[in-house]
């Protein structure tokens, strides 16, 4: 069994700035990718950034220059720092993570319960 806990979401004015944490816990053997994901209200889940076991990235256009990834391997952790927010940053943001659990040969794909990010203009 496998969970991610999500944590940091929250209200903020724009142009301010929250950190997203995504802990995962269980009977892990490996983590590939681990990223975050976002609803908004009448739009569909898309990708923010997702970072891989090599540290490679991947980001939606929309958030260059104002959002960075980052994962503690150590902790099973990763982490989203959302700077320079804007109103259409508001959404529910979904941590993801791709998990090898016990002796399992492939990894499945796993997701938080989400964390709401609101920002006021």
């Amino acid at each position: 069994h496998v969970q991610l806990v999500e944590s940091g979401g929250g209200l903020v004015q724009a142009g301010g700035s929250l950190r997203l944490s995504c802990a995962a816990s269980g009977r892990i053997f490996s983590i590939n990718s681990m990223g975050w994901y976002r609803e908004a209200p009448g739009k569909q889940r898309e990708l923010v950034e997702a970072i891989t076991s090599s540290d490679s990235t991947n980001y939606v256009a929309s958030v260059k220059g104002r959002v960075t990834i980052s994962r503690d391997n150590a902790k099973n952790t990763v982490y989203l720092q959302m700077n320079s927010l804007k109103p259409e940053d508001t959404a529910i943001y979904y941590c993801n993570a791709q998990i090898r659990v016990g002796f399992a040969f492939v990894a499945n794909n796993y997701w938080g319960q989400g964390t709401q990010v609101t920002v006021s203009s």
